[in-house]
Parts: C-alpha cells; sequence; structure tokens
C-alpha cells in the first residue's frame, strides 16, 4: 500500500508501513518484531543510520518513521529534515516520530519546529509504541505529557534573544487574540500535555466538544498538530516556562 503522504487522516482499514532508523541492531530488531505482532502495523524496512534510513524511506515510501536522535554519519535530526523538506521532485514525506533516550534531548525542539510529529523516549512501555505508531499514523501529534512542559523550558533557555524580544503586538500575540475565551483555555491545556480526555475532565466538557475545538484552534492558527501548538503557546506568551 502506499503511503498517505504530509496529511489528511490515516485510512483505518489500511496497514501502517514503518520504518526504524536507530544505529543499535538489538533497538531495531525488539521495536521491530513488537510493531510486526500487531495486525494493522507492517515494519516495511530498517536503517542503521540517517542517511541509509533517508535513501530506505525514499525507496518504500513509508507512512511512519521511528527516527532515533543521535546516530553516526547522519543523526536523525538531520535525517528528518530531508524527509519533511525533501527537494523538488520527491512527493512522499512521512510521520516522523522521534525517538530519544533522554526525556529532553537538545534535538527534540528543532525536530518539531522542522515537522516532527513527536518523540518518544526509548524506554517507554511497549503499549506506547504501538500506540504512539498508531497516533502518527492517524495524523496527530505525540507529546508526552511528562516531559512537555521542560520541552518549553528548554526551548526559552535556547532561545534567550527571542524570549525577550516577545512584546505586545507580536505576531504570535496578535494571532493568539484570533481565539476565543473558550479555545484559549483548551490551547493552554494542549500546551501543557494535556490528552483530550484530560482537557474534557478539566474544563468539563465533553470529548467530542474538545476535539471540535482543537480543529478550530488548529484552523485559526494555521497550526499543523499538537506539536506546532506547544510551539506556539509558548512563542505567545500562553505559556511560560516554569508554569504549572
Amino acid at each position: 500500500m502506499n503511503g498517505t503522504g504530509a496529511s489528511g487522516a490515516f485510512p483505518s482499514s489500511q496497514v501502517i508501513r514503518v520504518v526504524i532508523v536507530d544505529d543499535l541492531a538489538m533497538v531495531r530488531a525488539g521495536f521491530a518484531a513488537l510493531l510486526a505482532a500487531q495486525s494493522d502495523i507492517d515494519v516495511v524496512g530498517e536503517a542503521p543510520d540517517g542517511a541509509t534510513g533517508i535513501e530506505v524511506c525514499r525507496n518504500i515510501h513509508p507512512d511512519v518513521v521511528l527516527m532515533d536522535v543521535r546516530m553516526p554519519q547522519l543523526n536523525g535530526l538531520e535525517a528528518a529534515q530531508q524527509l519533511l523538506d525533501p527537494p523538488p521532485g520527491v512527493t512522499h514525506r512521512p510521520k516522523v516520530l522521534m525517538l530519544t533516550t533522554f526525556d529532553v534531548d537538545d534535538y527534540v525542539y528543532e525536530a518539531l519546529r522542522l515537522g516532527a510529529s513527536g518523540f518518544l523516549l526509548k524506554d517507554a512501555p511497549p503499549a506506547d509504541l504501538i500506540a504512539a505508531v498508531r497516533v502518527v499514523a492517524e495524523g496527530e501529534a505525540l507529546l508526552a505529557p511528562s516531559v512537555t512542559r521542560r520541552l518549553i523550558a528548554e526551548f526559552a533557555r535556547q532561545s534567550p534573544r527571542a524570549t525577550r524580544r516577545k512584546g505586545r503586538g507580536s505576531a504570535p500575540q496578535l494571532r493568539l487574540a484570533e481565539l476565543t475565551e473558550r479555545e484559549t483555555e483548551v490551547l493552554e491545556l494542549v500546551a501543557r500535555g494535556q490528552s483530550n480526555a484530560e482537557i474534557a475532565a478539566s474544563l468539563v466538557l465533553a470529548e467530542q466538544t474538545v476535539k471540535t475545538h482543537v480543529s478550530r484552534i488548529f484552523t485559526k492558527l494555521g497550526l499543523r498538530d499538537r506539536a506546532q501548538a506547544v510551539i506556539f503557546a509558548y512563542e505567545s506568551g500562553l505559556v511560560a516556562p516554569g508554569d504549572r
């Protein structure tokens, strides 16, 4: 089956085609065995480094790429950038899920800005890996709630000058004004890593209502997914490092 490309929900009747890119053979083998045991997931390729991973993806056209952040020859960030922003003539853009050993890797934030669909800790429970592949294939972003706040703080540390330039009338703040009060509340909770179900409980709303709000927020602000929502919430000043 062909990949779904860069947009649109993944048809539930199709098998999700996955490529695993990691420099450790044992990690690739373990992830492949786990995912291949699922009836709706097919591991169609693997690679030991970013350069080979790009070649494999260009030939196979997977739906989802599990990409290790730190690899020899070409690291995961550079490989993800080439897959998500391909040269002219290359139309396939898989969903990229970054794999990292640390809660907040130096590369994670930049990977999200480049268009990666999220990141997952390598020591996450097996069920989380399976769920992550399905979530990303559906076009959603995956941000571990436990590390979202630290991710924002890491961006603040890396971009102090940008932080000082934020002020009244900045472009992100002007765009934020396009949201209703309720949509602003929902965006803040999204940025804090809450799932739709958790947001529904926090605001005493139906989960479907939360999904509608999230969809409208993305449309109004021109955001692709939850990863971009976290970035926007920080840049607009809606959420600040250290907020609880």
